[in-house]
């Protein structure tokens, strides 16, 4: 492979890294207090808003169960009104944001749900306010579910990226439809599954690591 090719991939690698970063850290600002309201919310939890969860329930299950290509091309003029372009790298960043906010959502809300109800009861009876039981109980104890339910989202992601190269995302996904599909370059197509298989594999492992490093029950172990 030629050292221009070499440098597309370089080049493709970063914006890829680049896109998925950001979508992470903003699905994430956006996405964790959703899922905290989405777990808290419910009848007889610290914030009771039986109907304003249900609601937001059926908006975050409409916009999962869009398939993401169809997502990017039906937000185009969102995703203009946003980037001011639907092509290039801070463009394809809107859908994979959008894709990325419910999704986190969910598996905070699922890791919330699953820390011990005991915990709340006694925080609630030493008189600590519903904001110091998310801060000081719920999220901390949450952590390790936290922390391997976002790995999943930036895996995730690391696949949709190179969805949006089909509609000039830019990225692994574009480099591959441009040169190994479009100019019959099977070595570059193969060099992009190679760096994306490498990425997630690496990604999978920093966060399982991560994961195990804040559970404090493995800790006090």
């Amino acid at each position: 492979m030629s050292p221009e090719l070499l440098g597309l991939i370089a080049d493709a690698t970063g914006e890829t890294l680049y896109m998925v970063a950001v979508a992470a850290l903003l699905g994430t600002a956006l996405g964790l207090p959703l899922g905290v309201f989405l777990a808290a919310s419910g009848r007889g939890e610290l914030f009771e808003a039986v109907a304003l969860n249900r609601a937001l329930g059926v908006l975050v299950n409409a916009t999962r169960s869009t398939p993401f290509i169809i997502l990017v091309v039906a937000i185009i003029p969102f995703t203009r009104l946003i980037a001011g372009t639907s092509i290039g790298t801070n463009a394809a960043m809107v859908p994979l944001t959008v894709a990325a906010i419910p999704f986190i959502a969910r598996i905070i809300e699922t890791a919330i749900r699953e820390v011990d109800h005991g915990l709340i009861e006694a925080s609630r009876a030493m008189g600590a306010t519903p904001l110091q039981i998310v801060a000081k109980v719920l999220l901390p104890e949450a952590r390790p579910a936290i922390v391997l339910g976002l790995t999943l989202t930036v895996v995730s992601l690391i696949g949709y990226s190179a969805m949006v190269g089909a509609v000039g995302g830019g990225g692994l996904g574009d480099l591959g439809i441009r040169y190994g599909y479009q100019r019959f370059m099977p070595e570059v197509m193969a060099a992009v599954v190679v760096v994306l298989i490498v990425l997630v594999q690496a990604l999978q492992s920093a966060g399982e690591a991560f994961a195990r490093h804040v559970n404090k029950r493995i800790r006090r172990a």
